[in-house]
C-alpha cells in the first residue's frame, strides 16, 4: 500500500514538473512560454550590461569630479583625461572643447559663450540618448509580458474546460494539469516583467543623476571659461 502511493505521488511530481508542464501543454501555449523566456533572456542581457556600464561610469565621472571640483585649470583637467576612455562628462567636456578651439581659429570670440551653450546642451541631450538606449525594450517587455502571459493563461483554461467536456468528468486529475499548464504561462509572464519595471526604474534614475551631474558641469565650465575671457579682456 505504502508503495503504490509513493508511486502515485512520484508519477504526480513527475507530471507537474516545468518540461513536463511545458511538452504536454498546447501549441499556443508552448508559442507564449518561448516568447516569455526569450524576452526574460534578452531582458537580463539588457540588465547584466547596463549595470556594468553604469558602474564603469560612476567611476569615472567620480574622478573627474574630483580633479574638475579641485579648482584646476581647463587644460590642467584636459592632460589628465587625454588618455582615459569614454565616459559622458568627459564627452560633453570635449565637445566644449572643440568648440572654443574652432572659435579661436575663427576669430569668433565675442559670440562663443551662446555657442558653447548650445554645443554643450546638445552634447547632454546626446550623452542621455545613448545611455537610455536599450530602455525601450525594457519598457516593452515590462509592460506587454504580464498580458502575452495572462493570454496563454486564458488559451490553457479553455483547453481545460474543452477536455472536461470531452472526458464528461470534472474531477481534479482532469482539469489541474491544464489548469497548471495555463498558469505556468502566467507566472513566466510576471518572471519576464518583474525584473524589466524595476530595473528600468533604477536605470532611468542613474541617467537623471549623470544628466544632472553633465548640467553642474556646463554651469561650471562656463564659469571657469567666462572668468578666463574677462582676464584676457582685462590683460
Amino acid at each position: 500500500m505504502e508503495t503504490d502511493i509513493l508511486e502515485i505521488s512520484s508519477q504526480v511530481n513527475d507530471e507537474f514538473t516545468l518540461m513536463s508542464l511545458f511538452f504536454r501543454a498546447d501549441l499556443v501555449v508552448k508559442l507564449v512560454i518561448l516568447m516569455l523566456f526569450a524576452a526574460s533572456i534578452f531582458s537580463w542581457a539588457i540588465i547584466i550590461q547596463k549595470i556594468r556600464l553604469f558602474r564603469n561610469i560612476k567611476k569615472l565621472s567620480d574622478e573627474f569630479d574630483s580633479i574638475f571640483w579641485s579648482g584646476k585649470s581647463i587644460k590642467e583637467i584636459q592632460a589628465e583625461f587625454l588618455e582615459s576612455e569614454s565616459f559622458p562628462v568627459k564627452n560633453v567636456f570635449d565637445e566644449a572643447l572643440k568648440e572654443i578651439k574652432k572659435s579661436e581659429s575663427e576669430k569668433s570670440i565675442a559670440s562663443l559663450p551662446d555657442r558653447l551653450d548650445t554645443v554643450i546642451e546638445s552634447s547632454i541631450e546626446l550623452e542621455s540618448e545613448k545611455l537610455s538606449s536599450l530602455f525601450n525594450y525594457l519598457a516593452t517587455i515590462g509592460s506587454t509580458s504580464p498580458f502575452i502571459g495572462l493570454f496563454g493563461t486564458v488559451w490553457g483554461i479553455m483547453n481545460s474546460f474543452q477536455s472536461i467536456a470531452i472526458s464528461k468528468n470534472t474531477s481534479l486529475a482532469v482539469v489541474a494539469p491544464g489548469i497548471a499548464e495555463a498558469l505556468f504561462a502566467t507566472a513566466l509572464g510576471l518572471l519576464a516583467a518583474i525584473p524589466a519595471v524595476i530595473a528600468y526604474n533604477l536605470f532611468t534614475g542613474q541617467v537623471n543623476k549623470e544628466a544632472a551631474r553633465m548640467y553642474r558641469f556646463k554651469d561650471q565650465f562656463k564659469n571657469i571659461f567666462l572668468r578666463g575671457l574677462d582676464k584676457k579682456k582685462v590683460n
